[in-house]
Parts: structure tokens; C-alpha cells; sequence
């Protein structure tokens, strides 16, 4: 598929690490003077300097979180993951969020994010009194345990 992008900022086009990357590391736009700090429970929007308008309506770009940035500074998204739609065409711009216990320092080039492509199928919904039965059934949270 191709996505048009449009740079500013400075920034570089982002390109996959390997072969069997899924997703592109979105990158800290700052100024290169610029340190935004996260103190622990703080949030900041994070911009890339990436615009984009995919080829067709039919795709998402998805930005998720940073496995290692989570796992050991615990940062992450802090809308838990995000949603580019094929007809937006502002700067993706990434909110984080330090649920670890130290300050958490991002400056410019930083991989703060991923962005994934993915196909879009539109729902037609049809209003109904009934549903369909499950073995499930309306069963939630947790309704079958953890072991």
C-alpha cells in the first residue's frame, strides 16, 4: 500500500528496522534543545513531525506503545493505544504517559512510538431485540478466572 507523508519539522521519513518489521518507530520532533521530562504519573503530548494520507479509506494506522519502554521505564501510550483515520491529515502527534517511578526524559529523535498499517472493515449495524447464544453468553471480567 502506499501512504503519502508529509515531513516537517526536520524529521526523516520513518523506515522499518527489518524485514519482518509490522510497525515504523515514530520519533520525538522536538527542538533539539528541548527536554520534555515526565515525572512519574505525568502525561505529555509528543510531537513526530509525520502527516500522512494513506491511499485509500480502507486503512488505520495504528500507534502503539514501545515494548521496552514500557517494560523497563514504564512508559506507554496514554490513551492505551492510537487511532490515525485514513481522512486525518494533521501532524500524529503521541500522548505518553510515565507509570514508572522516576522521571522519564524524551529529546529529539527519541523512539517514543510504533505505527502500524492495518485493513478497516465498516460495520452495518442492524438494531435487533435479540442476539445470537454463546457457550459464553454475557460472561465477563474475568468469568472464567486465571488458572
Amino acid at each position: 500500500m502506499n501512504v503519502k507523508l508529509k515531513l516537517t519539522r526536520g524529521m526523516s521519513a520513518p523506515e522499518y528496522a527489518t524485514s519482518g518489521s509490522a510497525a515504523v518507530d515514530l520519533r520525538a520532533a522536538l527542538e533539539s534543545d528541548e527536554i520534555v521530562t515526565l515525572a512519574p504519573g505525568a502525561r505529555a503530548l509528543i510531537p513526530t513531525g509525520l502527516a500522512i494520507s494513506p491511499e485509500s479509506s480502507g486503512y488505520v494506522a495504528i500507534i502503539a506503545a514501545r515494548s521496552g519502554l514500557g517494560i523497563k521505564k514504564g512508559i506507554s501510550l496514554s490513551n492505551g493505544i492510537g487511532v490515525i483515520d485514513s481522512d486525518y491529515r494533521g501532524e500524529i502527534c503521541v500522548g505518553l504517559i510515565n507509570h514508572g517511578d522516576e522521571p522519564f526524559e524524551v529529546r529529539r529523535g527519541d523512539r517514543v512510538a510504533q505505527m502500524m498499517f492495518m485493513p478497516v472493515e465498516m460495520a452495518n449495524f442492524i438494531i435487533t431485540d435479540t442476539l445470537d447464544e454463546t457457550e459464553r453468553g454475557a460472561g465477563g471480567f474475568g468469568h472464567t478466572g486465571v488458572k
